[in-house]
């Protein structure tokens, strides 16, 4: 007997690495990986994008062209073709009629096998072509003296990416399925049922229903995915409000005399989310709280109060906004408000001089500056402060959550990270539907602000085609003339800042020679900081007339004085992209207008949203519209990570789901948090930790 024999594998289990999979290595495991598909289980749940129909054999004679089906026969004949483009073509016969089947990429060994007499069978669409019908590059198969027979479920078409193919795919999740079979009692009977069906439904199943999503094998499977997030953000929650965090209070009367002192009386909105804040940071837990509120509801001011209860007890707020452009106008607010108050404002951005950032680190350091305004300089490794006890996140959406963690661990004390973190409050006036905040941002409180300061002027949208622009240049013309300004936003399909500057200076330099008594302005994202600080401030003192601009105005920008809105190419932009822009006028009291100029023709989805701009002003109406035009991924910003990577549920059309989901999730928490676990592990996976922060 050999005792020196290693001991056998154990078998493979389906939270194993694809790896121990037969025929994956190396290379392959890196391609899966970028279909997220690490462990054996994820194959089961990278579910099929569409179903093809290959179980009946289709009489060639019956076809019709954009008709996908199976077809068999004899070719005729077999050769290369020279035309436009050189191809391979054999006509085929099957005795209902003849078709041909064209291979513009071939190899020698395709044309020995398709040679006259043998017998094939094909899936493919017809179409019709200069043969009469055709089928370009079919799945194809050389048939023997006996043919196999015809599958007996539909045929899935998995989501693939470069270097794997269909067939390697159906392959791998084949052999998942099959290891399910032999570990039935590792999900749930109906979660195993569901992804037999889902991988391979029997052709008496509509094809319709599943292509809507809303057959109840994927319903099962969705709510089980909606509920696995809901649980990693219950949990992150329940996992941030067990640390300790400083009690902050207002200092005296400071509330009191910031009131007093600002231009305007804060709406009944604006008081309630203060007082709502106030309690939060009192409690000695972590607040965790989102701030919703539509363009010009008053966000910042809710800033600052918070900024000055975490003053009132001797410690630090850090507001962290997406652009230098954006936090240098809240540090020129902010300072205008809190300076006379006694309390000092530092400002901390990528385009300091040393000397000048040198000062402001030194300001944050000691403690001297209460309140500290920057982009993501803030968090840089330099960065030190003396006592953060409050993050405020501005425009959340634009940030990655590694981001976000990077901020909060500047403010935990003490030897042990998180023996003590700061408070949160995240902000955004991208109005996030109440679905997805119920699935999104389970984790945080929620507050609103439901109503906008008095003297704000609704804006009225037109939607204008390209070949009236000159109307709208004279539109212009006329507005500057009676002594109003006017934005001009230039946009682009490629995200590229080199081609957007160089689409606003052509802009701008065609303007100019349209509108030779204006004084025009130009900001985009390649200009230096300074002179874009320049141009930005001159056209709020009413020394430019027309700004023209990239999307970098989005957010930041306050001019009452600006009545007029032209978003050139509007087409091209989100529902909640055209708002932010929209919400740059409307500022003071005279009445304002939005101008979409678009190139026609338009797309289905662009007329939907532009008539969706059109017809409201509500942030939250136009936000719920962006999340069925173009999903939540988009909505809530590319850099979101495990928030919204659904793969079977899709929070537009099952929003009905989510009460439900809701309900089961702290359920579920009190009652078996071992199961609750094993949900979240099955969807989410290692990026469960970083579901929120």
């Amino acid at each position: 007997m050999n005792r020196n024999r290693p001991a056998p594998a154990p078998p493979a289990g389906l939270g194993d690495p694809v790896q121990r999979l037969r025929g994956v290595g190396g290379a392959l495991a890196e391609r899966l990986a970028r279909l997220e598909i690490h462990r054996i289980q994820d194959l089961l749940f990278h579910l099929p994008a569409r179903y093809e129909d290959r179980t009946r054999l289709t009489p060639i004679g019956s076809l019709r062209p954009g008709t996908s089906a199976v077809i068999e026969g004899t070719i005729l004949a077999a050769d290369v073709v020279f035309g436009r483009r050189r191809s391979f073509l054999c006509r085929v016969q099957d005795g209902s009629g003849t078709l041909s089947l064209r291979l513009f990429h071939f190899s020698p060994a395709q044309r020995a096998q398709l040679k006259p007499g043998a017998r094939v069978r094909c899936y493919g669409e017809a179409r019709s072509g200069a043969t009469g019908l055709e089928l370009y590059h079919p799945e194809y198969r050389v048939l023997g003296d006996q043919a196999p027979s015809l599958p007996d479920r539909l045929t899935p078409v998995y989501p693939v990416t470069e270097g794997i193919s269909q067939q390697r795919v159906r392959s791998l999740c084949g052999q998942a399925l099959a290891m399910l079979r032999r570990q039935p009692k590792v999900f749930e009977p109906d979660i195993v049922a569901a992804l037999e069906l889902l991988h391979g439904p029997t052709p008496d199943i509509s094809l319709a229903a599943l292509e809507s999503g809303r057959h109840p094998a994927q319903q099962r499977l969705a709510i089980d995915e909606l509920l696995a997030h809901q649980l990693s953000l219950l949990q992150a929650r329940r996992r941030v409000r067990s640390q300790p965090a400083p009690v902050l209070e207002a200092r005296g009367d400071l509330l009191e005399r910031f009131r007093a002192g600002l231009p305007f009386p804060l709406t009944a909105a604006q008081n309630r989310v203060i007082g709502e804040i106030a309690t939060d940071l009192a409690a000695g837990a972590p607040m965790l709280r989102l701030l919703q509120g539509d363009v010009g509801s008053g966000k910042t001011v809710i800033a600052a109060a918070a900024a000055l209860i975490t003053a009132g007890s001797g410690a630090q707020s850090a507001l962290m906004a997406p652009t230098e452009l954006l936090a240098e106008q809240h540090a020129r607010t902010l300072i205008e408000w809190l300076q006379p108050l006694g309390l000092e404002v530092a400002l901390l951005t990528g385009r300091q001089r040393a000397a000048q950032r040198r000062a402001e680190e030194a300001r944050v350091a000691s403690g001297q500056a209460i309140l500290v305004i920057g982009t993501h300089a803030l968090f840089q490794g330099d960065v030190s402060f003396h006592d953060l006890a409050l993050v405020i996140i501005d425009e959340q959406h634009r940030f990655g959550v590694h981001q976000r963690l990077a901020l909060r661990a500047k403010g935990e004390q003490g030897s042990v990270p998180g023996e003590r973190v700061p408070h949160q409050l995240v902000m955004t006036a991208t109005p996030i539907p109440r679905t997805l905040a119920m699935s999104a941002y389970a984790d945080l409180e929620l507050s609103v602000l439901d109503e906008l300061p008095p003297g704000r002027t609704p804006v009225s949208t037109v939607v204008v085609g390209q070949e009236r622009r000159f109307d709208v240049i004279e539109r212009v013309s006329a507005a500057c003339r009676a002594g109003r300004q006017a934005y001009w936003v230039c946009t682009l399909i490629e995200e590229s800042e080199a081609l957007e500057a160089q689409a606003a200076e052509d802009t701008a330099q065609l303007l100019g020679e349209e509108l030779t008594d204006l004084r025009i302005g130009l900001v985009h994202g390649r200009l230096k900081g300074e002179e874009k600080a320049r141009v930005m401030a001159a056209f709020e003192a009413g020394e430019v007339d027309l700004l023209v601009a990239t999307t970098v105005i989005e957010v930041g920008v306050n001019v009452p004085n600006a009545s007029l809105m032209v978003i050139e190419n509007a087409e091209r932009l989100g529902l909640a992209q055209l708002h932010q822009l929209r919400g740059r006028v409307g500022r003071g009291a005279t009445e304002s207008h939005c101008v979409l100029l678009y190139q026609p023709p338009l797309s289905q989805t662009g007329r939907e949203r532009l008539k969706v701009m059109r017809e409201s002003t509500d942030g939250f109406v136009i936000a719920e519209k962006d999340l069925e035009l173009r999903g939540p991924g988009e909505l809530l910003g590319t850099r979101q990570t495990g928030l919204v990577d659904l793969r079977v549920a899709d929070l537009a059309r099952d929003r009905d789901l989510l009460p439900e989901v809701q309900a089961r999730a702290q359920a579920l928490l009190e009652r078996d948090p071992e199961q609750a676990a094993r949900i979240i592990e099955r969807w989410l996976g290692s990026r469960a930790r970083y579901a929120h922060a």
